[in-house]
């Protein structure tokens, strides 16, 4: 080999070697960088692995929370389905016939509807009630998953193609799942709210709008105003509810919509490339794949089908659905008040005997059955009630019954149906087709409805159209008619609702009568009070001023007159301030009645207009006397001022002198035949009284409301027809006497709760009846007196009380200087009845009567309240065992007040040297029971006492005795020649009037006989004649006996 050629093989072997050195190298450096790279390769996979469990742990439970959020969605839209249906369908409109009772759920909103059945289908498919909430679950195997599909096209399904089924909707409002329409009958949300959606459009479905039945029902009558207004408001909070359901789904939709943007933001993120030989792609994977997010259906409890009658439209039942027709008509008659539904049936087949479980109504004229030949006049007497229910009582101010009863609160007239019970319409006179053609058009704004059933084909057809299986104002869903009631309990049902309206119409609600705002009147010109309701629905109103000026009310016990009084005071207290209206009430029956608006220990409000209240005065006719005294001294000064401003009546007075404080001035005196039911003074005084202020009242506002029982019999008021002819506005109760003028009898027939209101002195042609409200009951009144006690302005202060059962104790009264308080008197001020012990002859008292509690009552309270007026002396002598304690008690009372008590054992230390004791100041000689003592007294000591009485008042020593008959005082006077001018003032107890006859200015004594705690009064040298006093009660003012004894 040559040498270049070694050379080159020398070179070239160099070159392999540093050739195949280097492959090597690059071969292992190569494999470690793959090794590198694998190891990432395998880390990255590992975390996406792991990043795919997490993706998917938080998806399902974004799926279990979504689920959940639209089952409660689905639930609260179905609840508030329920619930509204509730609301439209109450008490008895709604109820399932088990338990079923007549019950009125009627308020001031639309009429109820009515149950008929309820939604076929609406039921769950689960084994009870509730929303299960499943917990998404793994697939178990390829082979079992279902197609890959996201979060968002579970629960948005897309809608089939050509597919046009419309979007389902709660409440008639349109419900799409995101503006999509759910076809596939798989879909789980769609599922759910099946049902729910069904039930809650037939829960309104019926409902009657303007042009058409709302959920695309057939358009109801064309001219009935009721049905164009009433029907939206019934349903109005159904589709609310389902609305907010609604709302409730679209916010889950709005979470779905972020759940898959999020994963699939997370699957683009782990597209990894690994090798050429491994590449997994993320993208590719579905997260939900295989899993179950179906639910069950949403209750167990079905929907109810509720169908518009009353106020809203006519009706057809077609053969197969006839056996609907007792439960529509019970639920019709129960869900609304006793006698504001009357049914007139025309059954020519049967004459009646297919709803004779109704017959009960009959009676009590809510039902009638007409024949064949009373058809016509049926359909004329209806005809011309909706006529004059359009003139007279909507009389163009509305344009329906329900337009007014929900303006008012208040109904005027009954609703009244007329079924039509397989009536061959095609076979009718072309004048009965007419009348009903004028009720199709018309009635229902009257109140006037339609029924008819059978198949035939003549007459209205438009009207809604009830079947077996659909209603026409449910297009579309599907109805189970209820089983019929039972016929007992319709018969039973029948017999409590006449029985309920035969009893009377139940009262109105005091609050629904009473003004909104309060105090918003002047009474200037008048009073205006709301008191009840008219037939018609109006409100009643009763007016005192200057015609009528004066009330008289007529009713027996148990008529209701008291809870009238009590209505009318509680419109006037809303209507009018304190400052325009002043209210006297007395009750001179055994009773409280009035009492409420006073203070009391339970209830410390008072009715601020009220300035005297007076109760239990039976015994206390002189209290009634009084008040008529102080509206006399009321009208007197009115009168002055009027003259002084030129004035001839209040409210040119009122103009005149706006600085002045001038109400009006409303007395009420309940049972005021007791007042006039004795001919004696008190009598003759108050018949005086009441003529002057019913004839001069009216110009000064003062006006009298009498109430009684029965006026025929008052001989008091006989012979004086000017007195009773002032009392112009005449209210009479049921069965009440002699109130209304001699031909009116219209109280014989008016039934309970309810009044006859004549404001022309009883003359028939005046008559109203005004159906009452119930005023007297706590729940009604309490509130009230409440609200206008907190209104009441700064400074009103409570009423006056006088309680003819409640002893007045004996107070921190302190009279002016030598005066002595005896006792209240029975007046509207309520003073005390006062005894002047100045220096003058005969201002010595006598106390009369064998009660020693009250006459020792008498002594310890005149000399304590002599006491507290200035320093005086005492010289105590009891001659009574009975009286000791009391005695003794006073005794220390007196000490603690500061005077000076002397204690004498008999009458003869007292007399004795009595002079000694007379230094100028007041001295009072207190005796218990003198005649006791001056029995044992001989000539000397008897002299001394007369001695004493005639000359020691001179002296200002007062005696203060008392005497146990009329006849010992005489006999310790002197006999029968006795001076009575030694005794100025004298107290009777249990004495009787002649008795009293020496001591009496008048001939024969006072009309006077003994009462319980009860004294009459005289002092010569002040009283006219005699009054009436209540002894004070002094046990809280005296010390215990044997705390002054110092006993155990």
């Amino acid at each position: 080999m040559s040498s270049w050629r070694r050379r080159l093989v020398v070179a070239m072997g160099d070159e392999l070697g540093r050739a195949r050195g280097e492959a090597r190298l690059l071969a292992e450096r190569t494999a470690v960088e793959a090794d590198v790279e694998g190891r990432k390769a395998e880390q990255i996979i590992g975390d996406a692995g792991r990043k795919q469990t997490q993706l998917r742990g938080i998806h399902e439970k974004m799926v279990a929370t979504l689920e959940a959020r639209r089952a409660a969605a689905v639930r609260a839209g179905h609840d508030a389905a329920l619930e509204a249906a509730r609301s439209a369908a109450p008490a008895a409109a709604g109820a399932p016939w088990q338990g079923w009772k007549p019950e009125s759920g009627l308020e001031r909103g639309p009429a109820p509807m009515l149950r008929i059945g309820r939604i076929a289908g609406s039921e769950s498919a689960g084994s009870g009630p509730g929303i299960p909430s499943p917990s998404p679950h793994p697939p178990t195997t390829a082979a079992h998953r279902p197609p890959a599909t996201t979060t968002a096209a579970v629960l948005r399904p897309p809608a089939a193609a050509g597919s046009h089924r419309p979007a389902t909707g709660l409440g008639g409002a349109a419900f799409g799942l995101g503006g999509e329409a759910c076809a596939d009958a798989s879909c789980s949300l769609s599922a759910a709210l099946g049902p729910a959606s069904d039930g809650a459009r037939v829960a309104v479905g019926g409902g009657v709008e303007a042009g058409g039945a709302l959920g695309g029902g057939t358009p109801a009558e064309a001219g009935s105003g009721a049905g164009r207004a009433a029907a939206p408001e019934g349903a109005g909070s159904i589709a609310e509810s389902g609305s907010a359901a609604a709302d409730s789904v679209d916010v889950a939709l709005a979470a779905a919509d972020v759940a898959r943007t999020a994963i699939d933001a997370a699957g683009a993120d782990a597209a990894l490339t690994t090798s050429s030989h491994r590449h997994v792609a993320f993208r590719d994977v579905n997260v939900t794949e295989g899993y179950d997010i179906s639910v069950e259906s949403v209750t167990g409890v079905s929907l109810p089908a509720l169908l518009p009658l009353l106020d809203r439209a006519h009706l057809r039942i077609d053969s197969d659905a006839a056996h609907a027709l007792p439960g529509l008509l019970a639920r019709a008659v129960g869900s609304v008040p006793a006698g504001l539904v009357r049914l007139h049936v025309y059954d020519p087949e049967h004459l009646g005997g297919s709803l004779s479980a109704f017959a009960a109504l009959g009676k009590a004229g809510l039902l009638s059955f007409v024949g064949p030949s009373g058809l016509r006049e049926a359909l004329d007497t209806l005809v011309e009630t909706v006529r004059r229910i359009n003139a007279d009582v909507l009389a163009g101010e509305h344009a329906s019954l329900a337009e007014l009863a929900a303006a008012t609160g208040r109904r005027p007239e009954p609703w009244r149906v007329l079924v039509l019970l397989n009536a061959d319409l095609a076979s009718w006179p072309a004048h009965d087709q007419a009348q009903l053609a004028r009720l199709r058009r018309t009635g229902v704004a009257a109140g006037v409805h339609l029924v008819i059933v059978g198949d035939d084909t003549a007459g209205p057809a438009d009207l809604p159209r009830l079947t077996a299986t659909q209603y026409t104002g449910l297009p579309g869903a599907a109805i189970a008619l209820d089983a019929p009631p039972p016929s007992p309990a319709i018969t039973a049902a029948a017999k409590a609702i006449a029985e309920k309206h035969s009893a009377g119409r139940e009262p109105a609600r005091l609050v629904d009568l009473l003004p909104q705002r309060l105090w918003a009147s002047s009474s200037a010109t008048g009073l205006h009070a709301v008191i009840g309701e008219t037939p018609a629905g109006d409100v009643a109103r009763l007016a005192l001023g200057d015609n009528p000026p004066h009330a008289l009310v007529g009713g027996p016990s148990g008529s209701g007159k008291t809870n009238l009084l009590y209505a009318w005071i509680a419109g006037l207290a809303s209507g009018y301030s304190p400052d325009e209206l002043a209210l006297y009430l007395l009750d001179f029956k055994e009773g409280v009645s009035f009492a409420r608006f006073a203070t009391g220990r339970r209830d410390p409000s008072w009715l601020p207009h009220v300035r005297l209240v007076g109760v239990n005065v039976n015994d206390d006719r002189e209290f009634g006397l009084a008040l008529l005294r102080h509206l006399k001294d009321e009208l007197r000064r009115r009168a002055e001022a009027a003259k002084a401003h030129e004035a001839t009546k209040l409210e040119e007075l009122r103009a005149a002198d706006p600085e002045g404080h001038w109400p009006r001035i409303v007395a009420v005196v309940d049972e005021f035949q007791v007042l006039l039911e004795t001919r004696d003074a008190v009598t003759d005084e108050a018949v005086q009284l009441l003529e002057d202020l019913a004839r001069r009242g009216r110009s000064q506002g003062i006006h009298l409301v009498l109430a009684s029982q029965d006026i025929a019999g008052i001989e008091a008021l006989w012979g004086r027809p000017s007195l009773v002819a002032q009392f112009t506005l005449r209210i009479a109760l049921p069965k009440a006497r002699r109130v209304l003028a001699e031909n009116n009898h219209a109280a014989d027939t008016v039934p309970r709760f309810h009044a006859v209101v004549n404001d022309e002195s009883g003359h028939a042609v005046a008559n109203k009846i005004v159906a009452l409200p119930n005023a007297g009951h706590a729940d009604a009144w309490e509130p009230l007196q409440r609200r206008l006690w907190e209104a009441r302005p700064p400074g009103n202060l409570p009423p006056a009380l006088f309680d003819g059962d409640h002893v007045p104790e004996l107070a921190a009264h302190t009279p002016s200087p030598e005066t002595a308080l005896l006792g209240q008197t029975i007046d509207v001020a309520a003073r005390g009845a006062e005894l002047a012990l100045h220096r003058a002859p005969g201002r010595n008292l006598a106390i009369l009567g064998t009660r020693s509690g009250e006459a020792a009552d008498i002594l310890a309270a005149a000399a304590l309240t002599a006491a507290r007026g200035q320093r005086i002396g005492v010289d105590l002598c009891c001659l009574e065992p009975d009286a000791a304690s009391s005695a003794i008690a006073l005794a220390a009372a007196l000490e603690t007040e500061g005077a000076d008590v002397d204690w004498h054992d008999d009458l003869g230390s007292l007399c004795k040297d009595w002079e000694l004791r007379c230094d100028g100041t007041l001295r009072l000689n207190l005796v218990y029971a003198v005649d006791a003592g001056s029995a044992r007294l001989d000539a000397a000591q008897s002299a001394r006492l007369r001695a004493m009485l005639i000359d020691g008042p001179e002296r200002h020593l007062h005696t203060l005795g008392w005497w146990r008959s009329v006849p010992r005082l005489r006999e310790d006077l002197g006999g029968f020649s006795a001076r009575f001018d030694a005794v100025d003032a004298w107290l009777a107890l249990d004495v009787q009037g002649p008795e009293l006859a020496p001591l009496s200015p008048a001939s024969g004594g006072p009309a006077w006989y003994p009462r319980e705690r009860r004294g009459l009064y005289f002092d010569r040298a002040r009283h006219r004649a005699p009054q009436v006093v209540i002894p004070y009660l002094t046990t809280a003012a005296l010390p215990r006996p044997e705390a002054v004894l110092d006993l155990p």
